[in-house]
């Protein structure tokens, strides 16, 4: 490592025990490579001035030699100056890091950040299959709950009241105030009443105040009894008190079985006009604003809404904190069913791998050349000399094989060279 890179915290990162088997293995190929060549030269020396079948020897050490040295020449020339000395057009990964990371990063974009490249790998590789099948397999499910769990209560327990007190009477209150939400309202009440969301709602109080009134007759008979005027006789009131309970029971029973009820219609038609008038009624939006600051100016709107947000964060704290709550346990059920659909339904796996390569799409057309900066960017940043180091170290043995191939190729080529002249 250089005192330069060193110094300014631009050294590539190094696996020990991956780099010290590749400098083990880049070691025996130069021997190797360095061996052929010093046994070449051995043989040349031998042979010398020597006639019949020995000159032929001799001819194919003397060009094994010449290449062996010649693609050493070329091999070392891509990292370093051969022998320290500055010739030109050597040291080319030192020298032309900056050009070669902007090639690089050219290549990458326009070769592989495609969008029908990484659509189609996407697709093929089934990415929906493969997670159902990960999530399935013991403790994965388990362990992404555990961790989302602690990151979320991280994360709640890291807010402070402090923090949700500003947000909601400095941010959330004056938002609401400025705002004109009448019309907004509307529109969403509008929505609500033409899919008839509301009707389940509707079900849900009607069957409620049913239950309510069945169960408490005797203080609704009481109250009735009690607005009775003071000269009609007791035996009256309780008689007309239970009658008008039964009443009101019947009607209310009567709203709950019957879907097209007088009430319900008129209950929605008071909506619809509501709706309406929220949206294009001058005098109905004004009384909607004026109500929506009466209440939002009430103190108790933001110490509620701050009481409201902490007790919710504790409750969710607590549960995320417990491994064996209702909370964490249902998550993991619906990652497993999730990962069981995942596998077994073809169709929900070919809607996840199309929404994946969508969105792998845009963003390689939207952004796929400024990703690709980050290789000549981290490039840039690297120190010339390590770099070259750097590489020769992963690449570098394959790279010896063209000085072993060069010396026999060489030997071979000189051979039949020598042999050609011999024979003409």
């Amino acid at each position: 490592m250089t005192p330069d890179a060193t110094a300014s915290g631009l050294a590539i990162p190094a696996d020990g025990t991956g780099d010290a088997v590749r400098r083990r293995g880049l070691r025996r190929m130069r021997t190797l490579a360095l061996s052929l060549l010093v046994l070449a030269a051995i043989v040349y020396v031998v042979t010398l001035d020597q006639d019949g079948a020995l000159g032929y020897v001799n001819a194919g050490a003397e060009a094994a030699m010449v290449g062996a040295i010649a693609d050493w020449f070329a091999v070392t020339a891509l990292f370093r100056h051969p022998l320290g000395l500055p010739i030109p057009h050597t040291a080319i990964i030192p020298k032309r890091k900056a050009s070669l990371g902007a090639s690089l990063e050219e290549f990458v974009a326009d070769n592989f950040l495609r969008e029908e490249v990484v659509r189609e790998r996407i697709l093929t590789a089934e990415v929906g299959a493969r997670a159902g099948a990960w999530l399935l397999e013991d403790g994965h499910a388990e362990r992404i709950v555990s961790i989302g769990s602690r990151a979320m209560a991280d994360g709640l327990g890291r807010v402070k009241e402090s923090d949700v007190a500003a947000l909601v009477q400095e941010a959330l209150i004056p938002r609401l105030l400025d705002e004109q939400l009448s019309p907004m309202i509307g529109q969403l009440l509008d929505e609500v009443v033409q899919e008839e969301a509301h009707v389940g709602a509707v079900d849900l109080v009607i069957t409620e105040l049913q239950s309510w009134l069945v169960s408490n007759e005797r203080e609704v008979t009481s109250l009735i009894e009690q607005r009775a005027p003071s000269w009609t006789p007791a035996w009256l009131d309780e008689r007309v008190s239970h009658r008008l309970h039964r009443e009101v029971v019947e009607w209310v029973d009567e709203i709950r079985r019957t879907p097209q009820h007088r009430a319900r219609q008129a209950f929605d038609r008071w909506l619809r006009q509501l709706a309406h008038d929220l949206q294009h009624d001058p005098d109905t939006q004004a009384r909607a604003e004026r109500l929506k600051h009466r209440l939002l100016a009430q103190p108790q709107v933001a110490s509620t809404s701050i009481a409201l947000w902490e007790a919710l964060r504790r409750a969710l704290v607590g549960a995320l904190h417990d491994p064996d709550g209702m909370l964490r346990r249902r998550a993991v059920e619906e990652l497993r069913t999730l990962g069981h659909r995942l596998q077994d339904d073809r169709e929900l796996g070919a809607r996840v791998d199309g929404l994946l390569a969508d969105v792998a799409g845009y963003v390689v057309i939207h952004y796929g050349h400024e990703l690709a900066t980050i290789i000549s960017a981290t490039v840039n940043r690297w120190d010339g000399k390590e770099t070259a180091e750097r590489i020769e170290l992963h690449v570098g043995r394959d790279l010896q094989f063209i000085r072993i191939n060069g010396t026999v190729v060489g030997g071979l080529a000189g051979l039949t060279i020598h042999a050609i002249s011999t024979l003409v």
